[in-house]
């Protein structure tokens, strides 16, 4: 009988094991994925750049989408709807956010960009999407945006035909231990 105890105890351990990595996982997956996403500018996750590499011909449109998730109590917009650069040009705008609270509350936004193929030429040197933001009770902010779409957005037959892009922003409350939500 103690052999078959064993058993059952050591096949209980692995389950644990078991259970506990795919919890890990479960939890490290959207980190993981938001990275791959950043590298790649994998489903038009626009990427990171340190500085813009100068115009080039042809004009193209960028329009500003802005979304709240609606547990986030703020006001939150685009200062310009849209604006036309070359390729290339480093572009700042604004997002405002405003808290409609009298409370502290803090978001972090996620963004993508569509059409998703332009994802990988489109990229952000500053955002305020790249850290949390809180906001006092009833504070308004302006949060700037520094881009530029790469020149070679022009060079690929998948893209070359793109004069319009959309940058979309959406603001998700941060869950602070010991408040609630």
């Amino acid at each position: 009988m103690t052999s078959i105890a064993q058993r059952n105890t050591r096949t209980a351990l692995m389950m644990a094991l078991l259970v506990a990595a795919m919890v890990g996982l479960a939890f490290a997956s959207v980190p993981l994925y938001r990275l791959f996403c950043d590298i790649t500018g994998f489903g038009g996750t626009p990427l990171r750049a340190e500085d813009a590499p100068g115009a080039a011909g042809g004009i193209v449109g960028v329009r500003f989408d802005a979304n709240i998730d609606p547990r986030l109590p703020w006001r939150f917009e685009p200062v310009e709807r849209t604006v036309r650069i070359a390729p290339g040009a480093r572009m700042q705008v604004s997002y405002r956010a405003t808290n409609l609270t009298a409370r502290p509350t803090t978001g972090t936004a996620v963004f993508n960009v569509t059409p998703a193929l332009a994802g990988k030429y489109f990229s952000k040197i500053e955002c305020f999407c790249f850290t949390e933001q809180t906001l006092k009770g009833g504070e308004k902010m302006d949060m700037p945006v520094v881009f530029f779409v790469d020149p070679k957005i022009r060079e690929d037959s998948e893209t070359s035909h793109i004069d319009e892009i959309t940058l979309s922003y959406t603001f998700y409350p941060v869950e602070t231990p010991g408040r609630g939500r």
